[in-house]
């Protein structure tokens, strides 16, 4: 017997396994091409003209009353960091599009020009974070979050800071002009200020002070690095494509950096120096809500003694200071429409198919329960956490479809549950459920019928209040933002006067749906996750012969579609052609014809 040749894998697998093989080594994300095929992105859109087209989606133009309202409705308190953050970074893009249209005249860029890098402060949990990534998904611009315990200044241990520039690259999907345009984010900045009583932490804390200095400011920082095997295979498919030897680099000077940290202890030293200014500030610390009264007045030599280098404290010109929450202010970030930590576990909930809600006083429980824990929103995560698992556990195997999380359900998830199961009836909670979801239309309508505005300002006849009413009820019963549902439900009127064009080109009978028939079309399109397109396909299957018949009787060739026909159309076609019959019996002649 001969031995069976051994199976060599094909070309995909073997790529996939050498690219595994590379990202489990170096740990990086590494994806092989085998020359072969470069065909298979002939097709591709040209490189310039991707570039264009992502740096035409961010806004330079944005105003920082614009900005600060948007922000407004989904962060909870902090007005004066919101209002700082929304002025200083539209001011960054404005004059970023401003020196573009100077550059066209051949004006050279100011020498000395400082950036807008920004500097928060405030504890765990307050909406850092959260408010930078709203801002940069609103701009429409890359982001990109590091932590700055992470990283070295060589870069062999740990991270190095450039990393955070190429990382911004990935996130443009390699549009380096896009990519320059980004957002830097670094967490725990605090963290790497020098330590007067120590020595051998300080020499890569100061270090990596000092190699954030140049892309703070402005610096060519090159992609391809001997650590990092991605971007030198990236050069390599760059040479075998072009020929050429082509260096990539990204230049920092637009890119906008963002540091924030707890900065426990600075607080203390603001106030020495307040004291010893003699200007009032004698009492002792004793709480946060202390610790932000002395932080709003920090001066770059607070920074300095806390620990940072002099030319670090120069390229954050920018300082806001965030507040500690309160229980008041973790009530209204569950109470907020857009709070992500309620509508995620909404979200939750509708992949399993169903729909919860949740009553004040539950949320008040909640955020009394989080406040103690003092690590802001996500304390809330926490004990909601603690409070939905044994739902989202026993739920989805259950013909439960609807769930009220009432107070009852806060202190005592177990015995509740256990109480649903037994007897769904004796606990009320469906119709407290159907109560809440009553309550969110009308808190709803007055923020549903001001988008609706825009939207009946340019199709009258579309927008009616029956289907406002329909996008409400939408809206609420699915969590989709209205202004989607809005462009949905016009996207579906469109379809439904296509198809009834495009009815009379098929078969020759004109059909009108009437307003009742197309809202229903909409709702059963929205409800089935369908176009209306097939909706009206399945209801109009027997309509080209049901009319011939009809045709035949009374000549008729038009024909106006109520809502009874969408509902059940065979029902409405046998009752239409029996009328028509009705109204034109058979005559003697034809009753033989018929025989």
């Amino acid at each position: 017997m001969h031995d069976e040749p051994p199976n060599f894998p094909d070309q995909e697998t073997l790529q996939k396994e050498l690219s595994d093989y590379l990202s489990k080594k170096y740990g990086y994300r590494i994806k092989v091409i085998a020359p072969m095929m470069a065909s298979e992105h002939a097709n591709e859109p040209i490189e310039s003209e991707k570039k264009q087209a992502g740096v035409n989606k961010i806004r330079f133009d944005m105003k920082p009353d614009e900005l600060e309202s948007y922000l407004n409705q989904y962060v909870i308190r902090q007005d004066e960091p919101k209002a700082i953050l929304a002025t200083k970074i539209c001011t960054h893009y404005n004059r970023i599009r401003y020196l573009q249209s100077l550059a066209r005249f051949g004006s050279e860029p100011m020498v000395g020009r400082i950036k807008n890098n920004i500097l928060l402060i405030g504890p765990t949990g307050v909406g850092k974070t959260y408010l930078v990534k709203l801002i940069a998904q609103k701009l429409g611009v890359p982001f990109v979050k590091g932590d700055a315990t992470k990283f070295s200044e060589t870069g062999y241990v740990g991270g190095d800071v450039e990393d955070l520039i190429r990382e911004l690259v990935i996130q443009a999907d390699e549009d380096i002009e896009l990519a320059e345009h980004g957002i830097i984010y670094i967490d725990e900045i605090d963290k790497i200020a020098s330590s007067q009583h120590l020595i051998g932490p300080d020499v890569s804390r100061t270090g990596v002070q000092r190699a954030l200095l140049k892309p703070m400011e402005e610096t060519e920082v090159d992609l391809k690095t001997p650590h990092d095997p991605v971007s030198q295979m990236q050069a390599i498919e760059q040479y075998r494509k072009t020929g050429k030897r082509e260096k990539r680099t990204v230049n920092t000077r637009n890119i906008l950096f963002i540091m924030s940290g707890a900065f426990n202890g600075l607080a203390e030293i603001v106030k020495k120096r307040l004291q010893k200014q003699e200007i009032g500030f004698g009492a002792q610390l004793h709480s946060r809500e202390d610790d932000t009264r002395y932080l709003k007045y920090v001066k770059a030599e607070d920074l300095i003694q806390f620990g940072f280098e002099s030319e670090f404290v120069g390229r954050l010109p920018v300082v806001a200071v965030l507040e500690p929450l309160e229980v008041e202010d973790l009530l209204q970030i569950l109470k907020n429409p857009n709070n992500p930590i309620i509508n995620g576990k909404k979200e939750d909930f509708r992949s399993y198919g169903i729909d919860i809600r949740f009553e004040d006083e539950a949320l008040s429980i909640l955020a009394e329960r989080a406040y103690p824990e003092k690590t802001g929103a996500r304390g809330l995560v926490s004990v909601l956490e603690k409070v939905i698992l044994p739902f989202e556990k026993k739920l989805p195997s259950s013909a439960t479809r609807h769930l009220a999380i009432t107070a009852n359900i806060v202190k005592d998830p177990e015995e509740e549950l256990g109480r649903l199961f037994e007897d769904p009836e004796r606990t009320g909670n469906f119709e407290t459920h159907q109560k809440l979801v009553e309550e969110e239309k009308i808190a709803v309508r007055d923020k549903v019928l001001k988008i609706r505005k825009d939207f009946a300002d340019n199709y009258p006849l579309v927008f009616n209040p029956d289907r406002t009413n329909l996008v409400i009820n939408h809206h609420v019963n699915t969590g989709i933002p209205a202004e989607a549902v809005f462009k949905e439900v016009l996207s579906l009127y469109n379809q439904a006067k296509t198809f009834e064009s495009d009815f009379y080109q098929r078969h020759g009978f004109k059909i009108h749906f009437n307003e009742q028939a197309i809202n229903e079309i909409i709702l059963q399109a929205l409800d089935r996750d369908e176009s209306a397109t097939d909706v009206c396909q399945r209801i109009s299957v027997d309509y080209d012969y049901g009319f011939r018949l009809i045709a035949d009787r009374s000549g008729k060739t038009q024909f106006i579609i109520p809502r009874e026909a969408v509902v059940d159309h065979q029902s409405y076609l046998d009752e239409l052609i029996r009328e028509s019959y009705r109204q034109y019996p058979l005559r003697p002649g034809e009753l033989t014809k018929e025989r």
